[in-house]
Formats: structure tokens, C-alpha cells, sequence
């Protein structure tokens, strides 16, 4: 079995995260970015799940396609808003079937529209708890937010809770972050709670300037005033903008991984350019 979290304890881990793409052309690409990543042996790529199950198929093939395909395993992300513990136990019989052996175990966002999600799940701890109890013996990872989780009353109670879903899971997967002394404080935080499974920081080279804002403000993730002015300033030059988030990525992966950060999770954002030189300028492997 390829148990992530056996990786990361070998580490340090280089991976990557995708999306499911919604159009063929999109389709197409992301099998080119796969085929180049895969050059840069990875050591595993998640696959994003979207809002109440939107891509669950195209989540689950995608992932079921990469596990099979590629030397690196397949981890599909998994969310607890708006499902049934039989859609759960379903897709997970279905990953089982296929050999894929790890799972990201998520709450999900709520609809944007403000309206109840429904199904049955209260917290994501209990989706933590389905996955552990399949016969399959998944390993399971789960979220954590540097800056604290955007529905959490307190930083002590989003510590606790954080804590309390790594006595269940293998390691987590934090949002993205600019900010080393926030992922550094979340790692003592959970440590003082008697916590020391590997959390995995996250980072997003960026891309697009409204889409980062947009990200940012829904997960709450502070963007420095400093980078958002030359990130502006250079909004309708996509290179440009690309180029600042290759620099600013790559700067902040070197510092945690000479902290101790366990490996680094890149949003590939389904294309390899950026990646690649990140790669580079980190002079991995």
C-alpha cells in the first residue's frame, strides 16, 4: 500500500493539487500538465471535490485515471455539506475497488446563497470517522488553517477541534497562506494539545489577482498589503502576475521546508508551468 503518510515520514513530500476540469479542451490540458508534473516525480496529488458534490464523478474518475496511470498515488478530496452516509459509503466502496488508498476528508462550504446544505453530517470529524471505519483502511488526511478556520469562534476552539480530528486522522493539508509564522504557530498550537501527526503547508503560486481575492476572502487568508499592491499593479499582465507568484512561492517553500515543514502542497491550478520553476528554483530532489 502507498500510505501518504508513510511518505511524509520519509519526506520531505512534493505534491500537487487538481481539479476536475468541466469542458473537453480543459480536459486536454490538464492530461498534458499530468504528463509533465509526472516528470518532476511527485510524491502525491490530491483532486479538489466541489461545493454539495458538484464534480463527484468527474472527481471520482479523474482520480480513479491518475491512481492507475502514474507512478504517484491519487488522493480525492471528500466533502461532508449536503451528502447522505450512503453516497459516502458508495464513492468509498468505489475508491477501494480501484486502489486508491487515501482520502481527504473534508466539511465543504456551505451554499453561497446563504440556504441549508442538508445531509447528514454535523462536522467533519464524522466523515473523519466513516472513512476510518471502511474495511478498505484508508488512510485520511483533513484540513487545517493557518490563520484559523473562517467559521471558528476562537483560536483555542479551532486548535481543539483541529487536534481532536488528527487523533483520527494521518496528517493534514493546510489551506494556503502567505504568512510562515501562521503555519509555524498552527504546528506549536496543535503540538501543546499533545498533537504531532505531520501537517502539510499549502501554497498557491498565484495566477489570477481576482481569483486569489476571491479565495482569500472566503477562507479568511490574509493577503500582505506589500504583495497585493504588486499583484495590482500588474493585474492585466498575466505573465507578470504568474511570474509574482512563482517568486513569492518559491520563497516562502524555502523557508518552511528550512523550518521543518514535512514537504509542500502546490495548487497546480491543472497546469505545470509555474510548478515546474518553483521546482527549480527549490533545486529539488
Amino acid at each position: 500500500m502507498t500510505r501518504i503518510a508513510d511518505l511524509l515520514h520519509a519526506g520531505p513530500t512534493l505534491s500537487f493539487e487538481l481539479f476536475p476540469p468541466k469542458t473537453d479542451d480543459a480536459e486536454r490540458l490538464l492530461a498534458q500538465a499530468v504528463v509533465e508534473l509526472a516528470e518532476l516525480r511527485p510524491s502525491f496529488v490530491s483532486v479538489t471535490y466541489g461545493a454539495l458534490g458538484s464534480t463527484r464523478e468527474r472527481t471520482r474518475d479523474l482520480v480513479t485515471a491518475i491512481n492507475n496511470e502514474q507512478a504517484f498515488p491519487a488522493m480525492p478530496h471528500l466533502t461532508c455539506v449536503g451528502h447522505s452516509r450512503s453516497d459516502v459509503a458508495e464513492l468509498l466502496d468505489h475508491y477501494a475497488q480501484h486502489g486508491v488508498e487515501n482520502i481527504l476528508a473534508l466539511g465543504g462550504d456551505p451554499p453561497a446563497d446563504g440556504s441549508e446544505a442538508g445531509g447528514d453530517y454535523a462536522h467533519a470529524s464524522e466523515l473523519v470517522d466513516q472513512v476510518r471505519e471502511h474495511p478498505a483502511g484508508f488512510g485520511v488526511a483533513v484540513a487545517a488553517h493557518p490563520e484559523v478556520h473562517p467559521r471558528s469562534p476562537d483560536r483555542p476552539s479551532d486548535r481543539r477541534y483541529l487536534a481532536a480530528k488528527l487523533e483520527q486522522a494521518d496528517f493534514a493539508i493546510t489551506q494556503f497562506f502567505f504568512s510562515v509564522d501562521d503555519y509555524l504557530r498552527l504546528v506549536d498550537d496543535v503540538a501543546e494539545l499533545g498533537c504531532d501527526q505531520p501537517i502539510l503547508p499549502g501554497i498557491m503560486p498565484v495566477a489570477n489577482v481576482k481569483g486569489l481575492i476571491r479565495m482569500a476572502g472566503m477562507n479568511a487568508t490574509d493577503i500582505p498589503a506589500p504583495l497585493l499592491e504588486r499583484l495590482l499593479a500588474v493585474e492585466d499582465q498575466p505573465e507578470e502576475v504568474r511570474k509574482i507568484g512563482v517568486e513569492v512561492a518559491s520563497e516562502l517553500g524555502a523557508v518552511l521546508l528550512a523550518a521543518g515543514a514535512p514537504g509542500l502542497h502546490l495548487y497546480a491550478l491543472n497546469r505545470s508551468e509555474s510548478v515546474r520553476e518553483i521546482h527549480a528554483n527549490l533545486a529539488w530532489g
